[in-house]
């Protein structure tokens, strides 16, 4: 029972989604409307320190962008694509959360956990829950992808994931979170995730 808002870039934001009790929050590094910088999202982290997993989102990141990240906002996991990971050092693999998209092909042996979303990050558009649902039944798999307040239910009883993932679903323009869509959408959560282990 496992959620994370992604995407924060303001003071608000974070506050929301603390107060929602969401169990992690996410900052975008990589290049998106929702791109924050290590030093911006250094500053923001601090509140929730201790209180929600701080996670670093990057995509094809260079060595320094990693250093950095590791440095000066010190991730409790680093979400990275999959075919990243060969290229992370050995200390940066350690915190590493892969992200497997659904147009990829999947490897027989999976981490102990994955994120799971479709081809492009930030869309809107969700992803493939059929093939979800196969990858959950063998990891600890946090979905994400068009995820919003309306279909998390769906989502959760359809593909029974660890874990679940918003970032443009609590948006009232890409970029912008808005409070209340946070707080509708980790009720809507938290509820789906009790109904399955009633």
């Amino acid at each position: 029972m496992f959620v994370k808002v992604c995407g924060l870039r303001d003071e608000e934001s974070v506050a929301a989604a603390l107060e929602a009790g969401a169990d992690a929050i996410g900052f975008v590094f990589a290049p998106s409307v929702r791109q924050i910088s290590v030093a911006d999202a250094a500053r923001l982290i601090e509140p929730a320190r201790g209180k929600a997993w701080c996670i670093a989102v990057t995509r094809q990141p260079t060595a320094a962008m990693v250093d950095e990240i590791l440095e000066v906002f010190s991730p409790d996991l680093l979400q990275t694509d999959q075919s990243d990971l060969s290229s992370l050092s050995p200390r940066a693999q350690e915190r590493a959360l892969p992200v497997f998209r659904e147009n990829e092909i999947i490897p027989d042996r999976l981490p102990d956990r994955l994120l799971f979303e479709g081809a492009q990050s930030g869309t809107g558009r969700t992803a493939n829950w059929r093939l979800a649902r196969t990858l959950s039944a063998r990891t600890q798999l946090l979905l994400a992808g068009g995820l919003n307040a309306q279909n998390v239910s769906d989502a959760i009883r359809q593909v029974r994931p660890w874990g679940v993932d918003v970032s443009s679903g609590v948006e009232s323009s890409p970029g912008l979170k808005s409070s209340q869509k946070i707080h509708e959408f980790v009720k809507a959560a938290r509820a789906a995730f009790g109904e399955l282990s009633e």
